[in-house]
This record gives C-alpha cells, structure tokens and sequence, in this order.
C-alpha cells in the first residue's frame, strides 16, 4: 500500500494533538499561541515521514519548529514516531505549499527548510518547485528579514536551477556545494534525511545551498 493512500488517515490527524488543524487562526502568532512562548519559528516544507525535523527539534530544544507535508498518510508516520518520543518545541501542519502565505504572517518565520523536494522535471511546472521565483516570492512575505532557507537534493539539474533562481529572485546565496559529504564546513552538524542516506549510501553527491531573505 502507498503511503500517501492509507485510509482514515485524513481523520487520525484532525485529531491529533501534535498537528495544528487550525493554522489560519493563529497567523502572526503561532509561538505564542501554540507554542506558548517567544522563541524563534523554523519550518521544514515537505518533511516526509520527519526524521529531519524531530531530529532538529530534539537537539535544538530553544527554537520552534513545524514540520509541514500535504500528503496525510506520510505525515501520519511522523505522527506515529512523536507519539513514541514527545517533543514540546515541535508540531506538524497538513497542508499544500502553495498556500504558504495563508498560514503564517509577516517575518514570523526564521528559518526554511527544503529536503528533496519534488522537482517537477517537466519546464512547463517549473513554477511548482519549491525552490522556484515563485516560490521564493512567497517565502518572502512569511520570512524575516535576513532570515535563510537551507536546501538539498541529490538532483543536480533541480540544484542547479535553484541556484539560477536566486539571483533572479533577489535573494543572498550565502554558501553552496555540489558534495555536501564532502565539504568539511557545510556538513558540520547535517542531519541526514531518509532519502539523504539512501542517495549518500549508492554514491549520489548531495548538493546544499543556504540562501539570504534580504529584501
């Protein structure tokens, strides 16, 4: 069976402590109001099954972090490993990127991260990559100023259109490598992803870049 085709699944995460069925209504205020305290926001966009971000959030225990994914019966097995490991600085969103906006307000978010997202191989859905000017365009009106999003993938032509996309987007490239296991400063501290250590394990180098909001 799919992941992504587990029935009931929709229905377990409406209501589930650990998800945020109601977003919309706690725009601009999402620390406080679900977090209940002031630390910095950080959101992971396509989190899959999350070992990325509750990874994060364990060891980073003074910033907040949401993990979001669309896809209900991926997110219901990062439901199931919270359950086994509760984490208070951590909560999950089910929802399409393509609304991004509609959840988060001005500047609440620090930090965004993207982990293999899909790339959307055919040019006429370049818009739908989530490293895209389109894109980018929205994480705009949700990131601070100065704040930064990190992306991977092991797929070079994706990597290199993301990084084409920056400069015309207006954005800062802060730090970039086409080997990420092999580059000594950028993989101080990497968490790897499910699909990190299966592309690293068969020889595939994984490409990184950390980029600057700084309109």
């Amino acid at each position: 069976m799919r992941l992504r085709n587990i029935t009931g699944s929709r229905e377990i995460i409406a209501q589930n402590r650990f998800v945020i069925n109601d977003a919309k209504s706690h725009k601009g205020n999402i620390s406080r109001e679900v977090f209940n305290n002031e630390a910095p926001l950080r959101i992971e966009i396509g989190m899959g099954k999350g070992r990325f971000i509750t990874e994060l959030a364990s060891g980073n225990r003074d910033i907040n972090y949401i993990g979001i994914e669309k896809y209900s019966s991926v997110l219901l097995r990062a439901l199931q490993k919270m359950e086994e490991n509760e984490l208070p600085n951590l909560f999950f969103l089910r929802m399409d990127a393509e609304y991004i906006t509609d959840y988060f307000g001005t500047g609440e978010i620090d930090r965004i991260y993207l982990n293999f997202s899909d790339p959307w191989p055919k040019d006429r859905h370049a818009k739908r990559r989530l490293m895209s000017r389109n894109f980018l365009d929205k994480y705009t009106g949700i990131l601070k100023k100065d704040g930064l999003i990190e992306f991977k993938t092991d797929n070079r032509p994706l990597f290199d259109f993301a990084v084409e996309e920056v400069k015309e987007a207006g954005w800062e490239l802060v730090a970039c490598t086409y080997d990420l296991h092999n580059d000594e400063e950028m993989v101080r501290g990497n968490i790897m992803t499910e699909y990190e250590e299966k592309f690293h394990s068969i020889g595939n180098p994984i490409c990184k870049y950390i980029i600057r909001n700084v309109k």
